[in-house]
């Protein structure tokens, strides 16, 4: 089992980061909170869950245990692989999931693409007492600290939420939409993850 990796970031792209790690480059897939750590030609660390199956080995990354810890649980509900996982960490962190979860709030679950609303009955219904683990009114865990803001420049952000969205089923125009409505947010953040759950949220709902 690879838990976590440690290199130098050599290239990021729509849900993906390669981290070169002594010299091999490591495709990982990342969720928007992790991506928004990692930044090309700097030394960045994902925590990693390895899926493997009998014609791929894949690597999914995310900012934190606490990130996937959760990807790992949700996957225990019939119908849930990992690539839905990933949508719904990209849509969810892990304290309104488990918020979701907790008071069957199937609503929130179909936001995810790919999430009908028989699909988050079952979700609740299967997943329920299941999602443990303490957790901050902020989403974080105590003695741990939040996703960073992307220190890129202003406007990166968009760039990164468009790509998101298609990599998660949406359309070029939808994404490019959507993202010119959460742009007035951008004004106070330039966490992509924040950016990216928002224009998902206003996708879900036109």
């Amino acid at each position: 089992m690879i838990a976590f990796l440690t290199g130098r970031v050599a290239a990021r792209g729509a849900g993906t980061a390669v981290i070169d790690v002594g010299g091999v480059g490591m495709t990982v897939q990342c969720t928007p909170a992790a991506l928004s750590r990692l930044h090309v030609g700097e030394t960045g660390t994902v925590a990693t869950s390895l899926v493997v199956r009998e014609e791929s080995l894949t690597l999914f990354g995310f900012a934190d245990d606490e990130e996937k810890h959760m990807f790992e649980q949700v996957q225990t509900a019939s119908g849930v692989g990992p690539r839905l996982a990933l949508a719904m960490m990209s849509v969810h962190s892990p304290a309104s999931l488990r918020h979701a979860v907790a008071t069957e709030d199937t609503a929130a679950l179909t936001r995810v693409p790919g999430i009908g609303k028989k699909g988050a009955q079952r979700i609740v219904l299967e997943l329920a007492g299941k999602l443990e683990g303490p957790v901050l009114t902020d989403g974080t865990l105590p003695g741990t600290t939040g996703p960073e803001p992307d220190s890129g420049p202003d406007g990166a952000w968009r760039g990164q939420v468009v790509s998101g969205l298609v990599n998660l089923g949406w359309s070029a125009k939808d994404a490019e939409t959507a993202a010119s409505a959460v742009a007035a947010e951008a004004e106070h953040t330039s966490d992509v993850a924040v950016l990216l759950r928002s224009a998902l949220r206003r996708l879900s709902r036109a």
